[in-house]
C-alpha cells in the first residue's frame, strides 16, 4: 500500500481547495458533490460491485446526505431522487423488496430515516413509508442482544457489538421513539451507547476498539477483554456521526442526555490528538499513523469532521474544535476531492473493514490494510457530503447563540399524530414536516446557527426570556378552536416592552377568513401597523402566477430573492413608526417598524410554510426558498437583546 494516489489526488485537488476558499459565489461543494452522485446512479443506487440495487445500509447513508442538501438548497430534485429510491423498494402494504427481516442485520435499518421522513410529509401513499418503518421497528424487537443487552451486529455475528452498529440503529430508533412517541426506546438507545463506551473504550488512548465479543470466543477477540486489536476509522467516525444524530431526536429532559454529550466532549480532544498536523485528516489505523503502509483515510476523516462541525453547532463542543474541522475538511479537499472530466470524484475510501466472515478478518493491522481503496465509494462520498454541508452552515452562521421561538399559544390547532395516534399541536409548527409545518423554515433558521423553540403559554417576561426572535402567526378563530386564545390588553403590553427592550417580533396574518384579525391588530397597532379586511392574490388552482409579488431591487431584507408566492393575504395600513418593505401597487405586502432598540416586521400571510419553501409545488420562479432564508438571516441580524 502506498502513498500515491493520495499525492495524485493531491496534485488535482490543490486548485479546488483554493477555488473552494477565493470564489464565495461557486455553488457549494456539498451540492456539487450530490450532482456527481446522482450522475453515478441515476436511476437506483448500486453498491459496489453489484449489478442490482438492494436495501442497505450505504443507500440509507446517501439518501441522509441528500436530504441535507435538498434542505440547504430548497431544490426539489434531490427530495424527488430520494422519493424515488424508495419507491423502489416500498410496496403499498409496507413491505420492503430485498429485505429480510430475519437476518438481524443492523445494517438494514439505515434507511429507516428516509422512511421517517416522508411519513411525515404531505405526500401521496405516506402510509406505506410508516408502515415499512414500523417493519424496521419490528427488527429491533427480536435483534438479538448479548447478556447486557447490547444488540448484536448481525444475526450470524453472535455476541459481538461493533462500533458501526450504533450508527445503523441508533439514529433510526431515537427518531422512531421520537415520532411514535415510545420513551423507552431512548432508555434503550442510551444503553447502547453506555455499553460500547463501557467495553470499547481504551483506557490508554481514549480511542475505541473497532468490536467486542461477550463470549470471548471469536479468534480476534482478545481472551480478558474480548475487544478486538485495532483502531478503525470509520468504524470509531461511524460511532461518531451516531452520538451527534441520536442527539437530534432525544428529548431535553432525558436522564441520559447529558451523559450523550459528555461522550461527545470526550470524544472530541482525542480526535484532535490523532489528527495529522500536516495532512490534517486521520490515518486508516489511528494509532499507528507512522506504521509503514498506513494512510489517510477518506471515509472516516469526513465522518470526524461532521462530527466535530456538527457538535460546535449544537453547542456540545467549544468552539475551538471549528478550527480542527476546518483543518480537517481543507485535508479532504486537498488529498481527495478530484475534477475529471467536468465531475468531481472522491478518491481514498476504504472499501470495508470487519471482524470474523469467510474469509476470517482477524481484526490485525496487517489486515486492515489488505481492503482495497475505491474511488467514488458511498461510504465516503455521503459523510464527506455532511460534512460539506456542516462546513458551509458554519460559514453562514449569523444566528450562533439565539433563539427563534414560534408561538403555540395563540395558534394551538388540535389533529391527531399520524404515527403516534395522539393528539398534536400543527400548522406553522417547527415540527410539523406536512404542507403547512414551519418545519423547512425552522431548519434555515437552525442551519444558520440559531436554536428554535415554541412558546405555548401567553406571552410574558419569563416566558419570553432568552428569546431574540418571536413570531406569532395566524390566531385562532372561533372555526379553528373551541376555545381560542385572543390578544389581551397585558399581551401588547409585554410583548411592547420585549421589542423596545431588543425583541425581534413578526406578525403573520393570514386571509381574514381563517385568522383573528380584530384582537390580533391590536397588536400590530402597536407598532404603527394594521391588518386590511381586504383578501389579496386569490388564486384559483394552480395558475400560480395569481400570487405573484414581485421584490423590488436592493430591498433591506430580501437580497437575494426578486420574487415570491404569497396568495390569499391581507395587506397592511402603515403609519409611524412603520414603513413599508414590498408592496404590490397601492397595497403594502410586507411593512417593518423600528421600536425602541427592537425591530417588528408584519406579512399578511403566513407565506413561508413549507409547502411553498421546500421546493415540490410551485415553479421555481417564485423563490420562496431563497425568500425565507433572506428573512430569517436579517431577523437574526436584528436582535438587539442582550
Amino acid at each position: 500500500m502506498s502513498f500515491r494516489p493520495f499525492l495524485l489526488a493531491g496534485l488535482l485537488t490543490a486548485s479546488l481547495s483554493t477555488q473552494a476558499h477565493t470564489t464565495p459565489a461557486a455553488r457549494p461543494m456539498s451540492q456539487r458533490m450530490a450532482d456527481a452522485f446522482i450522475s453515478w446512479h441515476p436511476d437506483s443506487i448500486l453498491i459496489g460491485s453489484r449489478k442490482t440495487a438492494r436495501w442497505d445500509y450505504e443507500q440509507g447513508l446517501m439518501l441522509k446526505a441528500l436530504e441535507r442538501v435538498w434542505q440547504r438548497t430548497g431544490d426539489a430534485r434531490y427530495f424527488t431522487y430520494i422519493q424515488k429510491d424508495l419507491d423502489q423498494f416500498v410496496r403499498p402494504d409496507g413491505s420492503i423488496r430485498t429485505y429480510k427481516l430475519d437476518d438481524y442485520n443492523l445494517d438494514n435499518l439505515t434507511t429507516g430515516h428516509a422512511l421517517l421522513t416522508l411519513s411525515q410529509m404531505s405526500v401521496p401513499q405516506a402510509e406505506k413509508y410508516r408502515l415499512a418503518a414500523q417493519q424496521l421497528r419490528k427488527q429491533l424487537e427480536g435483534q438479538p442482544r448479548t447478556k447486557a443487552g447490547g444488540f448484536w451486529h448481525k444475526k450470524i455475528y453472535t455476541n459481538q457489538m461493533w462500533l458501526d452498529g450504533l450508527y445503523m440503529a441508533e439514529p433510526f430508533y431515537a427518531e422512531y421513539s421520537q415520532a411514535f412517541n415510545q420513551p423507552a426506546g431512548f432508555d434503550d438507545v442510551a444503553k447502547q451507547f453506555a455499553l460500547i463506551e463501557k467495553n470499547l473504550t481504551d483506557p490508554k488512548t481514549g480511542l475505541k476498539y473497532h468490536g467486542y465479543d461477550e463470549s470471548r470466543e471469536q479468534q480476534w477477540a482478545n481472551k480478558t477483554t474480548g475487544q478486538s486489536a485495532n483502531f478503525w476509522d470509520r468504524g470509531l467516525g461511524w460511532y461518531a456521526m451516531a452520538l451527534v444524530d441520536v442527539l437530534d431526536y432525544f428529548p431535553q429532559n432525558h436522564p441520559q442526555r447529558q451523559q450523550l454529550i459528555q461522550n461527545v466532549q470526550r470524544l472530541a480532544p482525542v480526535l484532535v490528538k490523532y489528527q495529522d498536523a500536516t495532512a490534517g485528516t486521520w490515518a486508516l489505523v489511528m494509532d499507528q499513523a507512522a506504521r509503514k503502509g498506513n494512510y489517510q483515510e477518506a471515509s472516516g476523516s469526513s465522518m470526524f469532521v461532521y462530527f466535530l462541525q456538527k457538535g460546535v453547532r449544537m453547542g456540545y463542543l467549544d468552539k475551538k474544535y471549528a478550527a480542527a474541522a476546518r483543518k480537517g475538511y481543507d485535508g479532504l479537499l486537498r488529498q481527495f476531492v478530484a475534477e475529471e472530466n467536468g465531475a468531481l470524484a472522491f478518491n481514498g475510501t476504504v472499501s470495508v473493514g470487519g471482524l470474523g466472515g469467510k474469509p476470517y478478518r482477524d481484526g490485525s493491522f496487517e489486515y486492515y490494510l489488505t481492503e482495497p481503496l475505491r474511488q467514488n465509494d458511498l461510504k465516503g462520498v455521503g459523510p464527506f457530503i455532511l460534512a460539506s454541508v456542516e462546513m458551509e452552515t458554519a460559514a453562514s452562521a449569523v444566528g450562533t447563540g439565539k433563539t427563534v421561538a414560534v408561538d403555540n399559544y395563540f395558534n394551538h390547532e388540535l389533529r391527531k399524530n399520524a404515527l403516534s395516534g395522539q393528539p398534536e399541536t400543527w400548522h406553522y409548527t417547527w415540527d410539523d414536516r406536512t404542507h403547512g409545518g414551519f418545519y423547512f423554515w425552522g431548519q434555515q433558521f437552525r442551519d444558520l446557527g440559531a436554536k428554535t423553540a415554541t412558546i405555548s403559554t401567553a406571552p410574558t417576561a419569563a416566558a419570553l426570556k432568552g428569546v431574540d426572535v418571536f413570531i406569532i402567526v395566524d390566531p385562532d378563530t372561533r372555526k379553528e378552536t373551541p376555545q381560542p386564545n385572543f390578544v389581551q390588553p397585558a399581551d401588547v403590553q409585554v410583548l411592547t416592552k420585549w421589542v423596545k427592550d431588543g425583541g425581534t417580533l413578526v406578525l403573520m396574518a393570514n386571509d381574514t377568513s381563517n385568522c383573528e384579525i380584530p384582537r390580533f391588530n391590536t397588536l400590530a397597532r402597536a407598532f404603527g401597523l394594521e391588518f386590511l379586511p381586504l383578501n389579496l392574490n386569490m388564486v384559483k388552482g394552480s395558475e400560480f402566477e395569481q400570487g405573484r409579488v414581485n421584490i423590488p431591487a436592493g430591498n433591506a431584507v430580501f437580497k437575494t430573492a426578486k420574487s415570491a408566492y404569497i396568495k390569499e393575504l391581507a395587506p397592511l395600513k402603515v403609519q409611524a413608526p412603520a414603513t413599508p418593505l414590498v408592496q404590490m401597487g397601492a397595497h403594502t405586502i410586507i411593512a417593518t417598524a423600528k421600536v425602541g432598540k427592537g425591530t417588528v416586521l408584519a406579512v399578511g400571510d403566513p407565506w413561508l410554510y413549507n409547502e411553498y419553501v421546500d421546493g415540490r409545488k410551485i415553479p421555481a420562479s417564485f423563490e420562496n426558498y431563497n425568500a425565507a432564508r433572506d428573512l430569517a438571516t436579517w431577523l437574526l441580524q436584528q436582535s438587539g437583546r442582550k
